[in-house]
């Protein structure tokens, strides 16, 4: 049945009405960052603006009765406890109304990760509901940054990811690799369930910590059947709306076409293949040589902070790209554009980390050539002013064979 045939069957249910896409929860400071984005927002990230197509509703159904948000949750099939209350059902009005436009586009995104997360939570032998934790944390966004620095779809801080053996430096940020963080995350959460014995706790954990837990459990004074609800009073404010947040995720992502919400279409590629790569490699030489852009490149690969796959590390390519880069392999290796490009990142490195004037006037004083038709190394040194032996160090060359029309630094 079509999200269309469900609204109009659904229609007696409930009044249909027009929501605005703009408005945010009074109570901010109880709702995960996650939930304080808007359509608009969401649209600005260069994945979803480039990779999603708006869909077209016709309509919003603004609430239904209890009776049926309850018979709902009941029949989602799961292990993790799916309460409705005064807290939660105010989470599915948010989701359903406020939000329902940023749920559009979510639903769009998560037709790319929703596979990656649920092979993840199952090699662990996790509930696969658990998949809907990113919709809260991120809104799916793989290069979302919190305010207190959580990075990725997962919100891995730097320390906790590290952890749990995610890499973070200054060309790489795993926490946004989709694949590996959703290995992380569930490798976390199946910790912190053996740590409380119940999934609402654990949950609640992953937003604020185990150490935030145990005191909350402590200061209750309970011992026996302890669980999110029993602590709920104790908890920090975001935490107490994380669990309902992640309740209300849970329905919105199973019930949209009960509310008129349609997905947008994502034109993320739908299959897509890797490689480990045999050298540093830039984005913008893949790009031209396997047909695909740079935002596409980015889009599946947005561990790679400043366009470049450093050695041995994994590229993800639409699979209608792999047999290009196969292809044409050894043309890439040998293109010296990873060259350049690493060198001008370097030098914004040096740059962002406050570079000395010297250094500054060192960059700004560089020169180079491009290869002509019969040059050799010799003949571009002594033309230069300089020698064969601080060409090749400038210019990364293990021997003395160049190209014509390859620009090679000389100063």
């Amino acid at each position: 049945m079509t999200c269309l045939s469900l609204f109009v069957a659904s229609f007696s249910y409930a009044q249909n009405v027009q929501t605005s896409t703009d408005d945010i929860p009074q109570d901010a400071d109880d709702m995960p960052e996650g939930m304080l984005i808007s359509e608009e927002q969401l649209m600005k990230d260069y994945t979803n603006a480039t990779n999603l197509i708006p869909g077209k509703g016709e309509g919003r159904i603004l609430s239904y009765d209890d009776s049926v948000l309850v018979s709902r949750l009941s029949r989602i099939p799961t292990t993790i406890e799916m309460p409705l209350n005064n807290v939660t059902r105010e989470f599915i009005g948010t989701y359903s109304n406020k939000m329902a436009n940023a749920v559009a586009v979510m639903l769009g995104s998560s037709n790319f990760y929703t596979p990656i997360f649920e092979e993840a939570l199952e090699r662990y032998g996790l509930p696969l509901e658990l998949k809907y934790l990113p919709i809260i944390e991120s809104a799916l966004r793989p290069t979302a940054t919190s305010k207190a620095g959580a990075a990725g779809l997962w919100q891995f801080m730097i320390t906790t990811g590290k952890r749990y053996g995610l890499e973070v430096n200054t060309l790489v940020d795993e926490r946004r690799d989709p694949v590996k963080s959703s290995d992380a995350a569930a490798r976390y959460l199946r910790d912190l369930y053996e740590m409380f014995g119940d999934w609402s706790l654990a949950i609640a954990a992953y937003n604020c910590g185990e150490g935030n837990i145990q005191k909350a459990i402590l200061r209750s004074g309970e011992k026996d059947s302890i669980d999110f609800w029993t602590v709920y009073e104790r908890l920090p404010r975001e935490t107490r709306g994380y669990v309902p947040a992640f309740i209300a995720a849970t329905y919105i992502m199973n019930y949209y076409c009960e509310h008129g919400i349609v997905p947008h279409e994502a034109a993320l590629p739908e299959a897509t293949d890797t490689v480990v790569v045999k050298k540093e490699l830039g984005f913008s030489q893949i790009a031209s040589m396997c047909n695909v852009t740079l935002d596409g490149l980015r889009a599946i690969n947005p561990q790679y902070r400043r366009d470049i796959v450093p050695i041995n590390h994994v590229l993800r390519l639409p699979a209608v790209a792999m047999e290009a880069f196969i292809q044409k392999e050894d043309s890439i290796y040998s293109s010296s554009s990873s060259d350049m490009l690493t060198s001008n990142v370097r030098r914004a490195v040096t740059k962002d980390v406050g570079s000395t004037a010297t250094s500054s006037k060192s960059s700004s004083s560089a020169r180079y050539v491009t290869v002509r038709n019969g040059d050799t190394l010799s003949g571009i040194a002594k033309r230069n002013g300089t020698t064969v032996a601080k060409i090749k160090r400038l210019n990364g060359l293990k021997s003395d064979s160049i190209r014509p029309k390859q620009r090679l630094q000389v100063r």
